[in-house]
């Protein structure tokens, strides 16, 4: 997998604002579009950046509203559009209930198959290339976050190893570079550790959703080279944090300072921080020494290779 991009649909919690929308995330890992939370307006979102419309899978981190009713446009857009091939949705119970719901509300059946799948923590949903696992966190209600997790890269390729070695340049070299030994004319056997490297570490994309501070994310982000973390008050709202079971943008730094993650971004925020998030990444920067930034509507992240 070479690319690994996010698109910030919408980053207001509970309430879109003028300048944020509801809940939404693109994740482009490679060929694969995946769609991480749908709040409402997330398909005008979809448009308005550029992410398009051929999402193949849903993941939800909860069922909150401002989280999952714009899947019931966004589907009859799909339909719409005349899209045939499956569509497959994830969340915590009760994803079948309400996702169902969802699907067949106030219109006939959609034209395209939609699979729903329920997750709990510890499940693990495999692609191609990369594994997303659901994380159990602290919510209100049942709730998710998730991690993406790329698959180990082979090791580098020696050319000059190998060519020392006599391996003919062509096939013999894609042979090697895929695990498999490769025998010479002259009866030499040329092993894959000869002439490649050690295994490179595949990147990891951590998504909270909502939650409070839990140990069950800060394990699951271990070395992430991003957290996505709700970041919904400020240090004043403390109080509030507690009683609604969200985060302040300094605990959301000191889940990634305890995770050793190597990059924050901040997201899901207040109406009271919508156009002035300064105060959120103050409180972060004072935990976190890492990269920290406070997510904005349309704002593109890519994640590069892992040496």
């Amino acid at each position: 997998m070479s690319l690994l991009r996010l698109t910030f649909l919408g980053t207001s919690a509970a309430q879109p604002t003028l300048h944020r929308n509801l809940s939404g995330l693109t994740v482009k890992a490679d060929s694969d579009l995946l769609l991480f939370d749908c709040g409402e307006g997330s398909q005008r979102q979809m448009v308005r950046f550029g992410t398009g419309f051929t999402v193949e899978a849903a993941f939800f981190t909860h069922f909150h509203a401002d989280h999952y009713l714009g899947i019931i446009g966004f589907l009859r857009t799909l339909g719409m559009m005349g899209r045939e091939h499956p569509l497959r949705l994830y969340g915590p119970p009760p994803a079948r209930r309400l996702l169902h719901q969802a699907v067949h509300l106030g219109v006939d059946a959609l034209a395209f198959p939609v699979e729903i799948h329920e997750l709990k923590d510890g499940d693990s949903v495999r692609r191609d290339g990369y594994t997303v696992h659901a994380v159990g966190v602290d919510h209100r209600i049942n709730a998710l976050g998730y991690v993406l997790a790329e698959d180990s890269r082979p090791g580098r390729f020696n050319l000059a190893q190998a060519r020392a070695r006599g391996v003919p340049e062509g096939p013999s070299f894609g042979k090697l570079q895929r695990g498999e030994a490769v025998t010479l004319a002259d009866g030499t056997t040329v092993r894959p550790e000869d002439v490649v490297g050690p295994s490179r570490p595949g990147r990891r994309l951590v998504i909270s959703g909502d939650t409070r501070p839990c140990a069950s994310l800060i394990n699951a982000a271990k070395d992430a080279d991003l957290l996505v973390h709700e970041s919904t008050f400020s240090d004043d709202e403390q109080e509030r944090a507690l009683e609604t079971r969200h985060s302040t943008a300094r605990e959301a730094a000191r889940v990634a300072r305890e995770a050793g993650v190597r990059r924050l971004i901040l997201t899901h925020l207040s109406s009271r921080h919508d156009t002035d998030p300064s105060k959120l990444l103050g409180q972060a920067r004072e935990e976190f020494s890492g990269p920290v930034e406070v997510a904005h509507d349309g704002l593109t992240v890519e994640l590069p290779l892992r040496d």
